[in-house]
């Protein structure tokens, strides 16, 4: 059947028939559009919702949820890194990847905290034990406690990956970054190889 008979054969449809096969038509092309895979709408540099920040673009799903709490933390006295954020910020999902990248260094050492501030219960008061003691209403915010339960960094915003570090490496007495690239601790019992 050519092209030409098809036509002819539609034209002398009923009216009816016609609608139907129109209604069909459109019908089938709606419900192969629905289901085209559409591209993400999300992006880093936007502030739309595309999953846990950590997971999609930190490439790190380790963290969360998180492995301990802060009241676990401070009794065990280890020091502990409090990330206040929501998924659907472009400052905490460019943050995510400053924390991913604290992650690879201290990840065994101090206790990684990420804290949706939207699951942080409402409350009068919170005792010094609970995240929303420390939260201060911005997002991205980290929070940095040494072994002893002190803040030692307390920052909202973007907080550069280096001042992190710092803040870390004093807290487990590691050398500067300036003298080391690798996370060593600093020794008492140093001697020069290289005697005269």
């Amino acid at each position: 059947m050519n092209l030409l008979q098809v036509i002819a054969r539609w034209v002398r449809l009923p009216d009816w028939q016609r609608l139907n096969a129109i209604g069909l038509c459109l019908a089938i092309a709606l419900l192969t559009w629905l289901s085209w895979p559409l591209a993400a709408q999300a992006s880093l540099d936007d502030d739309r919702y595309d999953g846990n920040i950590f997971v999609v673009y930190a490439g790190n799903g380790s963290l969360v949820p998180p492995k301990s709490s802060l009241a676990e933390s401070l009794r065990q006295q280890k020091p502990a890194i409090l990330i206040y954020y929501v998924d659907d910020s472009r400052d905490c999902k460019q943050f995510a990847l400053i924390v991913s990248s604290l992650q690879r260094g201290y990840g065994r050492a101090a206790s990684f905290i990420p804290v949706a501030v939207d699951a942080i219960p409402p409350q009068p008061e919170y005792s010094d034990r609970e995240p929303g003691h420390y939260y201060a209403g911005v997002v991205p915010q980290v929070v940095i406690f040494d072994q002893m339960g002190k803040v030692v960094l307390n920052r909202t915003g973007q907080v550069p990956y280096e001042e992190l570090d710092d803040r870390l490496r004093e807290v487990f007495d590691l050398l500067p970054r300036s003298e080391t690239t690798a996370l060593k601790r600093r020794s008492f019992n140093e001697f020069n190889a290289e005697l005269n």
